[in-house]
């Protein structure tokens, strides 16, 4: 936080924020920044549209277990923002609280306070306050180990020496390979056990995925209590201006031209397909053109300082270009050669027992999530939709389908949309109201949060297949 040291005016009593120019209120009056400042669960989203859809007689598609139970109360005392958000999507977010129960909660084999400092740990990576605060507060409650809140440096080694992984995941998976896997299992008393890794680059994967379903849904901080010195700008981790926030005009065409370019591209599937040498081209062509989304498209400004900086070291190393142009770059990923199905799944089935069935479960129920409408439109098939936005991420990190054609990326996914996504998976603590705005403006915002589910799991299946073809390759 910064503070202009000569903002007190004579008739307030309240600093002045140097980043966003606005007061900062102590938390006596943290109700008041709540009213200023956001506006239920979602900044991008209306309140009552949120409150409309959450209610136990629409969301419950199972009767309530224990383990839901206990998720839901979460450290503030009742269902948070996110929880709210996510819950526009009922079936999906049971399968997200199951799975993240089993991985903070459940046997396994980090002890409690490991999990939520490398929770911590992961989310700093892209200045997310409101998972860091989050579980801050968890930290506490387990009440060990409380000085590792100072900052990293302050951790045990053990925990210190993974974040040169936790970088890498976060900002460049693709560079990550078995040294870097056999330097953790190997350095003496301070080192992981392969079960250990697992589960640590699960936590690490989720947690940096969920950074971005965060920022790109706009989610607003639960409680300002425990941080009333800092802004709200620090909270979501940028100052957003008046013309942010302004709202877009709709083309009336948009949502007829989308669905006359997906019966045109199922009309081309049915008659030719393309052969092998022209898939790979247009994945090619796919992923260089991504070079040019986003470069332009925001301030190449770094963002401000925050409290989160004591969990990170390294703080300039960031989101590069997987296909940098004129470098030498990795070879891409062929997904035929290990895939999350096929290689990944077993592999941490085996070494953290049945996390690979709550992730599978989570990544299906993403993928499949359908109600077979888009907009005002019913009975529609959006599965060539979906798969274009998750294949579009992979394509983004380097790894390519052989059986996918990626010139249906370009056919389906319009520029503000691939500007959104690629600001909203690699560098996600930048995204804005604007941006959020710019496309689909005729859907709803059930829609929206649907992209950034599929966005979120596309993204960790990403991390993990690098992390984990780099344990395989250890291993063999």
């Amino acid at each position: 936080m910064n503070v202009n040291a000569d903002a007190h005016a004579s008739q307030s009593t309240y600093p002045i924020c140097s980043v966003c120019q606005k007061m900062i209120f102590d938390k006596v009056t943290s109700r008041s920044i709540h009213r200023l400042y956001s506006s239920g669960p979602s900044s991008f989203i209306p309140e009552e549209e949120i409150v409309e859809a959450w209610s136990l007689d629409t969301w419950l598609v199972e009767p309530h277990t224990e383990l839901l139970l206990a998720e839901l109360c979460s450290p503030i005392g009742r269902v948070d923002h996110l929880t709210q958000v996510m819950g526009l999507h009922p079936h999906y977010l049971q399968a997200f609280l199951r799975c993240q129960f089993y991985l903070l909660r459940r046997d396994g084999p980090l002890p409690l306070h490991y999990r939520h400092y490398i929770a911590i740990m992961a989310a700093a990576r892209h200045q997310c306050w409101f998972l860091v605060l989050l579980h801050v507060q968890e930290f506490y409650r387990i009440g060990v180990c409380l000085e590792w809140l100072k900052g990293l440096q302050y951790a045990n080694e053990k925990l210190r020496n993974l974040n040169s992984l936790n970088k890498i995941l976060a900002h460049r998976p693709w560079l990550i390979t078995k040294e870097h896997i056999e330097g953790l299992l190997k350095t003496g008393e301070n080192s992981w056990s392969l079960a250990e890794l697992v589960h640590a680059v699960v936590l690490l994967a989720h947690f940096h995925a969920l950074a971005s379903f965060i920022f790109g849904s706009g989610i607003n901080p639960d409680t300002l209590a425990p941080v009333s010195s800092c802004c709200t700008c620090e909270l979501t981790g940028f100052g957003q201006s008046e013309q942010d926030i302004l709202l877009s005009k709709s083309p009336e065409s948009e949502l007829e031209s989308l669905l006359e370019r997906m019966r045109r591209l199922r009309e081309e599937r049915e008659e030719e397909e393309a052969s092998e040498e022209e898939m790979v081209i247009r994945f090619e062509k796919e992923k260089k053109e991504s070079l040019f989304v986003g470069s332009t498209d925001f301030d190449d400004q770094m963002i401000s300082p925050s409290r989160v900086s004591r969990f990170v070291e390294d703080a300039a190393f960031g989101y590069q270009d997987f296909a940098r142009r004129g470098e030498d770059n990795p070879p891409t990923f062929r997904a035929q050669d290990y895939s999350w199905e096929d290689h990944g799944f077993s592999l941490v089935n085996r070494l953290y027992s049945d996390i690979g069935l709550l992730l599978d479960e989570k990544f299906r129920t993403a993928c499949d999530l359908t109600y077979y409408n888009m907009a005002s439109r019913e009975c529609v098939d959006t599965s060539m939709l979906r798969r274009a936005l998750f294949n579009y991420v992979h394509c983004m990190y380097g790894i390519r389908y052989d059986d996918y054609d990626y010139g249906e990326v370009n056919q389906l996914l319009e520029r503000n949309l691939k500007v959104y996504i690629k600001t909203v998976t690699c560098y996600p603590e930048r995204t804005t109201r604007r941006m959020y705005d710019s496309y689909w403006h005729q859907f709803r915002h059930s829609e929206k949060v649907h992209v950034n589910l599929l966005l979120m799991e596309a993204r960790m299946q990403a991390e993990l297949l690098y992390a984990l073809r780099a344990i395989t390759q250890y291993m063999t």
